[in-house]
């Protein structure tokens, strides 16, 4: 499988047309099963399918703890054999019993809506997410204003593409632990939070989390179950997803571009600020 297609196109500068190839990012279903059970297809970019698929059933908190699962797999759906890239099998120890109510909720996400059904703060606080710790975090503004551009250096798909969304974990000294692309950018949250979560390191108290484009209600609740207490977007926020970061204690930063951001909740993270009352 691969993440980068080239097509051929016609492109106009003016009145001349020029025959060439160009680079699309791949988008293809992938399905997430546990066991024999389906539980979700999402259209995302081929790569870090095993971190996308456990990530997202712990920021959906079907798995706590990544001791739960045996190992995950790729495995050939039914009646098309030739799709066998695109079907993720997660097999768990023996012994772990899930929530199979939540399983029976039917999962459909794509590039661009994300999980779809879930409408209120409410249904968050049933998946297991827990207040963010107050204390401990500070992150200096400079470290914020530097994020992006350390992020678009990283992204070696966008450079070929255009056409990817990214999340990018850093310490509190800017320095990046990892980032990850995706057509959707719940997948690329997916992608690396699962990342993480298989390698024992959630919850990631210490950590920054950086989204290329907008904040989603989606997103802050992922962010919110790896346990992250800063994240920041270079685009704009929901009503909701400001809502539901006040609710859990996350500090959300939007429009980080140049020597400028907007904090939207939990400004006691930002170092110049700590000395002053905020949401």
């Amino acid at each position: 499988m691969t993440s980068v297609l080239s097509v051929p196109v016609q492109k106009f500068e003016g009145e001349v047309c020029t025959p060439l190839q160009d680079l699309l990012a791949v988008e293809e279903p992938l399905e997430i099963r546990i066991g024999e059970r389906p539980v979700s297809i999402t259209m995302r970019t081929p790569g870090h399918d095993f971190e996308l698929a456990a990530g997202f059933l712990f920021s959906e908190g079907i798995l706590a703890d990544a001791a739960q699962v045996r190992t995950i797999r790729y495995t050939k759906p039914e009646g098309n054999p030739r799709q066998a890239g695109n079907s993720v099998t997660v097999d768990l120890q023996p012994g772990v019993e899930l929530d199979l109510d939540r399983l029976e909720r039917h999962f459909y996400t794509s590039s661009s809506c994300g999980v779809c059904g879930k409408a209120s703060i409410e249904s968050v606080e049933n998946t297991g997410c827990r207040l963010l710790p107050y204390a401990g975090l500070a992150v200096e503004p400079a470290v914020i204003h530097r994020l992006p551009d350390t992020l678009r250096q990283s992204q070696a798909v966008f450079d070929r593409t255009g056409g990817l969304h990214a999340s990018a974990l850093f310490r509190t000294d800017g320095s990046l632990v990892a980032v990850r692309e995706d057509v959707g950018r719940h997948n690329a949250l997916d992608k690396l939070i699962g990342a993480e979560f298989l390698a024992g390191r959630t919850p990631l108290h210490e950590c920054i989390l950086l989204v290329s484009g907008r904040t989603s209600f989606e997103l802050v609740q992922k962010t919110v179950m790896a346990g992250i207490g800063v994240l920041a977007a270079v685009g704009a926020p929901s009503s909701l997803a400001v809502e539901l970061a006040q609710r859990f204690q996350l500090t959300l930063l939007g429009f980080v571009r140049g020597e400028r951001f907007n904090i939207y909740s939990g400004a006691w993270r930002i170092s110049k600020t700590r000395d002053t009352k905020f949401p």
